[in-house]
């Protein structure tokens, strides 16, 4: 019977809503739950067509979360000894981009560049030194290039 029970519970558990994260594609309102989900203090910096919320883990991860006017995170980048959680950050994008990703590490070794229609991802480093970006070209507002992304 305790079986069962605990089976009900851990099933109505699962079933609960996931609250949502501060995604590539995603709004702005969600920033503070990539915060918590990283441990790590966030940081709001104005621009003059964007906004950028850096998060600062413990572990020295620094993740930066470009949002537009219209308050969606058209870009992420990242820095620091540890790669941040991909999946997490690229939310929607994580698929293309791990697709994307498994074909061009066969052709090559060294920094990682997938330029798809819908997505831009620059990825390189090694071990406790990682850097990298992905942006949606079509989301970035009027006037910003990809050079700002850092």
């Amino acid at each position: 019977m305790r079986r069962i029970w605990l089976t009900m519970v851990t099933g109505m558990i699962l079933a609960l809503p996931v609250p949502a994260l501060a995604v590539l594609g995603g709004d702005a309102a969600s920033v503070e739950a990539d915060q918590v989900h990283m441990q790590g203090t966030l940081e709001v910096k104005g621009a003059q067509t964007f906004t950028v919320h850096e998060i600062q883990a413990p572990s020295g991860t620094v993740v930066r979360e470009y949002v537009s006017p219209a308050g969606k995170v058209f870009a992420v980048a990242w820095q620091g000894p540890w790669l941040p959680d991909l999946r997490q950050i690229l939310g929607p994008y994580f698929e293309p981009y791990e697709r994307a990703a498994a074909q061009n590490r066969r052709e090559r070794h060294g920094p990682l560049l997938i330029e798809e229609p819908g997505l831009v991802v620059q990825l390189s480093g090694h071990m406790r030194a990682f850097v990298g970006r992905a942006y949606v070209p079509q989301m970035m507002p009027e006037g910003v290039h990809a050079e700002a992304i850092r």
